[in-house]
């Protein structure tokens, strides 16, 4: 069936709105903790809170709700996931203390899962083959733009409005929106439709992907390591219960029988684990060693999300023509030359060193992410399209986890609870240099997952 011209523009431009707000607010909450931190008088770990109730609650409902997006409907799913998104922002304006802000930031992360579960799918649902990789590189664009421009906006909103203002602003974006899909999108996609939805199965998902994460970040502590390990019980239970279900969350055969599906999901977890903490690393890097204040270090980690974005677009069209893997494994070795490059640096190493390191991982990171995912959404049948979106969006946000829980477990082992001071410089240099080109070795490792995953052009399962 041809899809009109129209009906893909407004999927497109939707799409780009929610991944932008979604970006955006992340990234612009981050610099409104102190603000947030000051105005209730709380501590550091609650203020964490404040951004891992909305990861946790993110990453742990993606696969129910794309599983649940195929069999009621992707279109249902998505605008529920807006309005839960847009009204917890707007109620979030409210919040009177820090409780209410961190259930509120729960609940908006469930509206974000049903947002990441479904807008994916949605696009590949309307886009033919040839035009899918243009597509979500617009889309992958505006998430870049998003996590860019929201340190800048937010700090700008914090000093001028307060820190109340950054919620609000996804108000009126959110009800547009609504508004346009429910206008325009007349079309409902819901390949899996009268098949029944697996509530054990979710649950027990859930739960062993929320202790994974909460032991993750803490890993230090008996408590965490209990709960990493009753998260892998349930995880195994979750697989053998998983194989018997007749209308399972996740079919297992997607891994075992499709190569191209499990080594693009595999090479998605490990770049992410690789990149994520580079930003924190660099952030306290420019500030402590290099003496620059906030501003100016903003300025400098905004370059690789900057370089993401102008790129983006094009390396989702270079994945159209020419085989997503060979595309994606290419970003993946841009990404590890750069993250080996800035192993390097030390108390004497230059602005523009660090400038051109992260010019590499921003070219590396736009030519991975879109291709990748055009490889992982059209190596699936289209029933399956929900569970492969939130599947690829679930391997971003543990690999996320994985990244900062191994960076904080090593920060706390060689520093401890001490503040990072003049004393402490060599040391805290010597263990960014460290994880650094870990992360650089495990990144390279990436590449030959990304290689022997096969062609893309036929879908195996």
């Amino acid at each position: 069936m041809t899809i009109p011209t129209k009906t893909k523009n407004t999927v497109l431009f939707v799409s780009v709105i929610t991944a932008f707000l979604t970006a955006f607010l992340g990234s612009s909450v981050n610099v409104a903790l102190p603000s947030i931190e000051k105005e209730f008088k709380i501590d550091a770990v609650t203020i964490a809170w404040i951004s891992t109730s909305y990861l946790l609650a993110t990453a742990s409902l993606l696969l129910p709700f794309g599983r649940l997006s195929d069999i009621l409907g992707r279109k249902k799913t998505f605008v529920a996931g807006l309005f839960f998104y847009t009204i917890f922002s707007f109620l979030s304006v409210f919040a009177a203390n820090e409780i209410w802000l961190i259930i509120l930031r729960a609940l908006q992360g469930v509206g974000s899962s049903m947002i990441f579960a479904t807008s994916t799918a949605i696009i590949i649902s309307v886009f033919p083959f040839g035009e899918r990789g243009k597509a979500m590189g617009y889309s992958v664009t505006a998430v870049y733009l998003g996590l860019s421009l929201g340190p800048l906006i937010g700090g700008f909103l914090t000093q001028a409005l307060g820190w109340r203002s950054i919620f609000y602003l996804n108000v009126p974006f959110g009800i547009f929106a609504i508004i346009l899909v429910s206008l325009r999108l007349k079309t409902e996609w819901a390949d899996s439709k009268g098949e029944k939805f697996d509530l054990t199965g979710s649950i027990i998902y859930s739960l062993a992907l929320l202790l994974l994460m909460l032991g993750l970040t803490n890993i230090q502590t008996l408590n965490a390591k209990f709960a990493v390990l009753l998260g892998f019980f349930l995880l195994l239970l979750f697989v053998l219960y998983e194989r018997k279900a007749n209308y399972p969350i996740l079919n297992l055969e997607l891994f075992s029988q499709n190569p191209v599906f499990s080594f693009s999901n595999i090479s998605a977890l490990i770049i992410y684990s690789s990149t994520l903490s580079v930003s924190f690393l660099l952030s306290l890097y420019l500030q402590y060693i290099k003496g620059l204040d906030p501003k100016q270090a903003g300025f400098i980690l905004s370059i690789q999300p900057i370089v993401q974005a102008s790129l983006s677009s094009f390396a989702g069209k270079l994945s159209d023509r020419i085989e997503a893997r060979i595309v994606a494994s290419f970003g993946m070795l841009l990404c590890s030359i750069g993250l080996f490059f800035l192993s390097f640096i030390n108390f004497h190493t230059p602005l523009y060193y660090i400038f051109i390191s992260q010019t590499i991982l921003g070219i590396g990171f736009a030519f991975f992410s879109s291709p990748n995912t055009n490889a992982i959404m059209n190596s699936v049948d289209k029933k399956f399209y929900g569970v492969a979106s939130a599947m690829g969006g679930t391997m971003r946000l543990v690999g996320q986890t994985l990244g900062l829980g191994f960076t904080t477990m090593f920060f706390s082992i060689y520093l401890g609870h001490n503040e990072i001071t003049p004393k402490i410089y060599p040391t805290f240099v010597s263990i960014v240099q460290h994880l650094l080109i870990g992360y650089a070795l495990l990144c390279f490792s990436g590449i030959f997952a990304s290689l022997v995953k096969g062609s893309v052009n036929q879908k195996s399962i």
